[in-house]
């Protein structure tokens, strides 16, 4: 397993310690994913969101709280870089099938491929990770464990699931991750139709996890955010507004920013 690979993924767990969850309600959000939107702008981030460096000789990707449109939203700025923020939280998907967030990206990677690790980069990317039976790990992934933990002294996610803003591919494309196979990226926009807006997504995670792994999911342990530009060497802005649990799918929503 490549060391970059091993410094990345144990910088992600490395931000990841778990924090103490809060009890669901019977409302049809869970509130425990930090809202962006309550802290005001050039503030230090929300409590409970960590930052996450891949290694050492890894340049971060800068993240920052802006107000864009009159709301704080987070402003991700790669430059041959590569960083993320994690959010810890426990989450039941039989309870809170459905992830809510918008995003935005003034520009695409030109040069970017998921398909591709040599251009396995991308302006945005939300992430959603699993518990699970390390038991059930295939032959190939135990291996890929065990040398991650011999590198890194830590555990992988038992599974990743990653959306993501691609160039090329199909929205709904599943892309699987060069590097072992519990880690599985969903293709939720692509191309540049989109591109300048704030398009809204509503994913139901427990239907998107069957597809790409095969099997029933184990409970969210952490989300996360991150826009990297390290394998292309190119630079991408990305801005990520508010995400969220939810019980029910909520309506169409009004555009995210009145217009914006």
């Amino acid at each position: 397993m490549p060391r970059r690979f091993a410094a990345a993924l144990a910088a992600l767990l490395a931000g990841c310690a778990m924090l103490a969850p809060e009890r669901p309600d019977d409302s049809l959000e869970l509130p425990q994913v930090g809202p962006f939107s309550k802290a005001p702008p050039g503030a230090a981030l929300p409590a409970g969101w960590r930052r996450w460096e891949i290694a050492a000789f890894k340049r971060p990707t800068r993240y920052r709280l802006v107000d864009h449109g009159g709301r704080a939203v987070v402003s991700a700025y790669a430059h041959s870089s590569a960083s993320g923020l994690v959010f810890p939280v426990d989450v039941d998907l039989a309870e809170y099938p459905y992830l809510h967030w918008h995003w935005m990206v003034p520009r695409l990677i030109a040069s970017a491929d998921n398909s591709r690790r040599q251009a396995e980069d991308s302006p945005v990317r939300v992430m959603v990770a699993f518990d699970g039976d390390r038991s059930n790990l295939a032959f190939e992934d135990r291996i890929a464990f065990d040398q991650f933990r011999m590198l890194t002294r830590q555990e992988l996610p038992y599974a990743t699931l990653i959306y993501i803003w691609e160039n090329r591919l199909p929205k709904e494309t599943v892309i699987a991750s060069a590097h072992t196979s519990r880690i599985q990226m969903i293709v939720v926009e692509s191309g540049a139709a989109s591109v300048g807006d704030w398009p809204e997504y509503v994913r139901d995670v427990r239907a998107d996890y069957r597809r790409a792994f095969g099997e029933e999911p184990g409970r969210v342990r952490f989300v996360g955010i991150m826009t990297d530009t390290d394998n292309t060497g190119e630079e991408a802005s990305g801005y990520y507004g508010d995400i969220r649990f939810v019980r029910r799918r909520p309506p169409a929503a009004t555009p995210y920013f009145g217009g914006f």
